[in-house]
């Protein structure tokens, strides 16, 4: 699944008039770019989440010619963030195999045959791909999986279950592989973070694990900084 349902607020005036899935690097479109990613991985069966200027997406959509049957979940009146769209999207779903999303303003290099292998061979309802980098928000893991979220700006903490082993903060990238029982298990409704339901699961004792992805080469094109960057590194 592509999340590409945003507003893309920060990065107004360019998503006044053009949705952030469209808005180009390197001579690709975000969502371009992304399906190409996950088509190489192996998918054949994309869905992608639309709203803000979801005609212009669809349009996009539709025109493509690529390997991978594509969806679309379309949310109305509003977005539902990452996990009401993931909760939105479930008819769409086959409902037999780990669902890998991936945000379509993120540009990265993560192995993402491993990540899945990595989720099939653990277990567990989800495995976030993370990395040690500066960020201005992390989550917690221990031995165990998740345990918990920081915000460094605000100082607010919050641990989910008691601490086993050693205490890590790692950034998450914006890609996950979760197992479609997460649709049994997800109480939120409306609008809500998928990071909210997997820490309220994970402090009930569901198993909710990380990859470390080391220095993967990640950018994320939210702001208009990092979208300058993200153009410095792979043209506009």
């Amino acid at each position: 699944m592509v999340l590409a349902a945003g507003f893309g607020r920060r990065l107004r005036p360019l998503t006044d008039t053009t949705p952030k899935a469209l808005v180009t690097v390197g001579g690709l479109t975000q969502l371009e770019r992304t399906l190409r990613v996950l088509e190489r991985a192996g998918a054949d069966r994309i869905v992608v989440n639309t709203h803000h200027h979801a005609d212009q997406v669809e349009a996009m959509l539709a025109a493509r010619a690529g390997r991978a049957t594509l969806l679309v979940s379309r949310e109305e009146p509003r977005p539902l963030e990452t996990g009401g769209g993931l909760l939105a999207a479930r008819p769409l779903f086959r409902g037999d195999r780990p669902i890998l999303v991936h945000n379509v303003d993120v540009i990265t290099s993560i192995d993402l045959p491993g990540l899945l292998a990595n989720h099939r061979s653990r277990g567990g309802l989800a495995t976030l791909a993370i990395q040690e980098r500066a960020a201005s928000r992390y989550l917690l893991f221990d031995d165990r999986g998740l345990q918990g979220r920081l915000d460094v700006r605000s100082g607010e903490r919050e641990e989910v279950r008691e601490l086993e082993g050693a205490l890590r903060r790692l950034a998450f990238t914006g890609v996950h592989v979760v197992d479609p029982i997460v649709f049994e298990h997800l109480s939120e409704r409306g609008a809500f973070s998928i990071l909210d339901g997997y820490l309220r699961l994970a402090g009930g004792g569901t198993s909710v694990h990380g990859l470390d992805v080391g220095e993967t080469e990640w950018h994320e094109i939210g702001t208009p900084e990092r979208l300058a960057a993200a153009r410095e590194r792979f043209g506009t």
